[in-house]
C-alpha cells in the first residue's frame, strides 16, 4: 500500500531541511508522496519536484496561511495550488516582506523583556527562507536567557504573548478565496492547536474543504473527533507530520501517514475546483 505525507516544510520557510533532505527522509521513509506546505512560501516546490523525480516521489505542492480570529490563531494548507501564477507569486512577496516588518517589531518588544535580539540575526537564521517566529525563536535561545521553546512560545511569542505581532494579511474568508482562486484545496491545519472548533463550521461556510485529522499533535481521542467532524461537514481528512527537519527537535517525516488514495481525492477536488473558478 502506498502512502503520503501531507505537512512538510523546507528551509524556504522555517524547517532546517533542504529539499533534498526533505526527498531522502520521504525515501528511507517508504513514502509515495510528500506534500510541501511552507509558510507563504513556495519557493521549495520546484527543487523538492526536481530531486523526487528519481525517487519515484510524488510532490503535491500546498502552501500553509495564517490568518486570526480574536482569539484564535488558524492556520490554512493549500493543496494543488497553481503555485507558478505570478498574481500568486506577487502576493506571497508582499507577505514574505511583511514577516521581516514583524520581526523588528518583536525584537523591539522582547528588547522591552530583556531579550536582546538582533533582527539582521534573525534573517540570517531564515537564510532563503520566509522568515517567521521559529527562526526568531533559535536566536532566542541563544542569549541563554530562555530555556526552551515551550518557555519562547508559552511567555513571549505565541498568539497574543507579551511580545507577539500579528502578520495577518488576510480575514479567514480572504485566506480560503486565495486558496480556492489559485486551484488549491483549502484544508485547516492541526486544528487542535487552534483551540477554536466552534469556528470550523465558519470556515466551511467560505469553502473549508478539508480538516487534517492525523498530526503529530493530534491524541487518539482528537483524532477520532476531527474524524466525526469532518464527516458531519463532508470534509476530506488529511494527515501530516508538520516536519520542519529538526525544527522541532526530531525529525517527523513519516511519522504520520495517509493512503495514497487520499492524494487522488485532493487532486480531484482541485480539478473540480478549478473548472468552477474558470
Amino acid at each position: 500500500m502506498k502512502y503520503a505525507d501531507l505537512h512538510i516544510h523546507t528551509f524556504y520557510s522555517d524547517s532546517t531541511f533542504s529539499p533534498e533532505e526533505v526527498v531522502a527522509c520521504a525515501k528511507s521513509s517508504g513514502l509515495s508522496a510528500i506534500a510541501i506546505c511552507d509558510h507563504d512560501s513556495v519557493n521549495g516546490i520546484d527543487f523538492c519536484k526536481k530531486c523526487a523525480e528519481p525517487a519515484g516521489i510524488e510532490v503535491v505542492p500546498g502552501i500553509e496561511l495564517t490568518v486570526e480570529k480574536s482569539d484564535a490563531e488558524i492556520h490554512l494548507l493549500g493543496y494543488f495550488i497553481d503555485w507558478n501564477a505570478d498574481w500568486f507569486k506577487k502576493k506571497l512577496k508582499e507577505m514574505q516582506d511583511s514577516r521581516k516588518v514583524r520581526i523588528h517589531s518583536m525584537v523591539e518588544k522582547l528588547s522591552e523583556h530583556g531579550i536582546k535580539i538582533n533582527a539582521e540575526d534573525v534573517f540570517k537564521s531564515a537564510g532563503k527562507g520566509s522568515v517567521g517566529r521559529l527562526h526568531l525563536a533559535r536566536e532566542m535561545l541563544k542569549t541563554g536567557k530562555v530555556k526552551s521553546f515551550r518557555e519562547i512560545f508559552d511567555k513571549y511569542i505565541g498568539f497574543l504573548k507579551s511580545c507577539y505581532v500579528s502578520n495577518v494579511r488576510f480575514s479567514p474568508q480572504e485566506a480560503i478565496e486565495f486558496i480556492l482562486k489559485a486551484g488549491g484545496v483549502p484544508v485547516i491545519a492541526h486544528p487542535a492547536t487552534m483551540g477554536k472548533d466552534d469556528y470550523i463550521p465558519e470556515l466551511v461556510g467560505y469553502g473549508l474543504k478539508g480538516i487534517e485529522v492525523y498530526h503529530t499533535d493530534h491524541k487518539p481521542a482528537m483524532v477520532k473527533h476531527y474524524e466525526d467532524m469532518a464527516k458531519e461537514h463532508g470534509l476530506l481528512m488529511t494527515g501530516g507530520s508538520d516536519c520542519h527537519g529538526l525544527g522541532k527537535g526530531r525529525v517527523l517525516i513519516g511519522t504520520v501517514r495517509v493512503p495514497y488514495d487520499l492524494v487522488e481525492k485532493l487532486k480531484e477536488e482541485s480539478e473540480r475546483i478549478r473548472r468552477e473558478y474558470r
